[in-house]
């Protein structure tokens, strides 16, 4: 296949080629002079480690910050350098290849050789060299030279024969700002989608009640009884699914099945809310299982413990779940419950260790309930907020796949 040397998709007005070339041919790239763990402080110039590029590309925070101290920066950076607005720092070891790009002149130093500086002085414009960064391009030829097989890493010499197409300046700026300007879209969708949960995780808190109480903090106005406290197993058969041995038989599985296999990867997926799934079970391994034909409230107890689950397709149930079957209560409305109290399963595993609950304890477990009237309109309340929240999500997800096809068809 004929190399390209112009994109998919370009602004109007832009018709040259791009040029190609290797980074290290137009701008030094580097690392700097090594420092002492013992020259580390709590205050000073911030101290950067490939974990801290990594945990800023998904705007989380690290989970501690490093410092060195003002007189050390100065020091070391008479060796290698300052670093300056415009210069991409790229991790070269664990997950390799992150960019970050360095927006200001504020001071900072960085581990050697776990980051590979490139010093732009504005060679590249900066949101286009981050972004190409980003691209399969770089990318896959990062993947190559780090080695199959092996723990990779991305070296100062790997990343001078980075290859890399330019087009002129002012293309690039327009490039740059376009994926900036989506960027910042998609983080005002996720900041708006992140509000929601915590707005629904503090209804959960105030429409429940609180440990020792009877009643919720919030009710609709028309309910005042007081909520009765029973144990799940007497509100409900409780009965644990059933596996296929060896599960890696193919025999167990057929794609043409119109009943399904609820794997774990699905309910995390769905947020425990089953309308599809990838792997369908054959007639022979229905036999070997238990088959749900209609919706059941289900509760994850290995892997993902505690996750509450409910199934809007026929599916069979493997041993990591239990099933309540002819429950006496609003399944949907117990589903919210559950998802409310699952961090208090904790408490049945040691501190440090894999929590590890059974058909028995969740048999034992005390909940309060409201009549089934009541159960219905918290139920009504809370799928409302929840049909939001997947809309919200939906459009993140889409913003996300739309910057994915963008990269791949604005960069060669």
């Amino acid at each position: 296949m004929k190399n390209r040397h112009t994109p998919e998709i370009r602004f109007p007005g832009f018709i040259w080629d791009w040029e190609q070339c290797k980074l290290g041919e137009i701008m030094d790239v580097t690392s700097v002079k090594r420092i002492h763990q013992s020259d580390w402080t709590n205050k000073g110039v911030r101290f950067l480690r490939a974990r801290d590029i990594v945990a800023a590309s998904k705007n989380e925070e690290p989970s501690d910050y490093l410092y060195i101290s003002i007189d050390k920066y100065n020091e070391y950076s008479k060796v290698s350098g300052k670093v300056s607005q415009g210069d991409l720092l790229v991790t070269g070891v664990g997950s390799i290849g992150v960019p970050m790009l360095v927006t200001d002149d504020e001071p900072i130093y960085f581990k050697d050789g776990n980051i590979i500086w490139f010093k732009n002085e504005h060679r590249i414009e900066g949101n286009f060299f981050y972004y190409s960064f980003k691209n399969n391009k770089i990318q896959k030829y990062i993947r190559n030279v780090a080695g199959i097989g092996t723990v990779g890493t991305y070296t100062i010499d790997s990343g001078k024969k980075t290859p890399i197409s330019l087009p002129s300046f002012e293309e690039q700026t327009q490039i740059g700002t376009f994926f900036k300007q989506l960027d910042d879209t998609i983080a005002l969708h996720q900041q708006e989608l992140t509000t929601l949960k915590q707005t629904k995780q503090g209804f959960m808190q105030k429409m429940f009640p609180r440990e020792g109480e009877s009643v919720p903090e919030v009710r609709f106005p028309e309910f005042t009884r007081d909520w009765q406290q029973r144990k799940l197993g007497d509100l409900s058969e409780i009965r644990r699914g059933a596996s296929p041995r060896p599960i890696q038989d193919p025999k167990w599985f057929d794609d043409e099945s119109d009943v399904g296999w609820l794997r774990i990867s699905d309910v995390t997926e769905q947020s425990g809310l089953i309308h599809d799934v990838k792997q369908h079970i054959s007639e022979e391994g229905q036999k070997k299982t238990l088959v749900l034909n209609e919706p059941h409230l289900i509760l994850s107890i290995a892997a993902t413990v505690g996750k509450p689950v409910i199934n809007y397709i026929k599916t069979g149930i493997h041993d990591g779940f239990i099933v309540f079957i002819n429950p006496n209560f609003n399944i949907e409305f117990m589903f919210q419950w559950l998802e409310m109290f699952r961090p208090k399963w904790q408490k049945y595993g040691q501190p440090g260790s894999q929590v590890n609950i059974n058909s028995e304890l969740v048999r034992e477990q005390d909940v309060f309930l409201p009549s089934l009237e009541e159960q219905d309109k918290i139920t009504e309340f809370f799928k409302q907020l929840d049909g939001i929240i997947t809309l919200h999500q939906r459009e993140l997800n889409a913003l996300k796949e739309t910057k994915k096809a963008f990269l791949q068809k604005m960069f060669i």
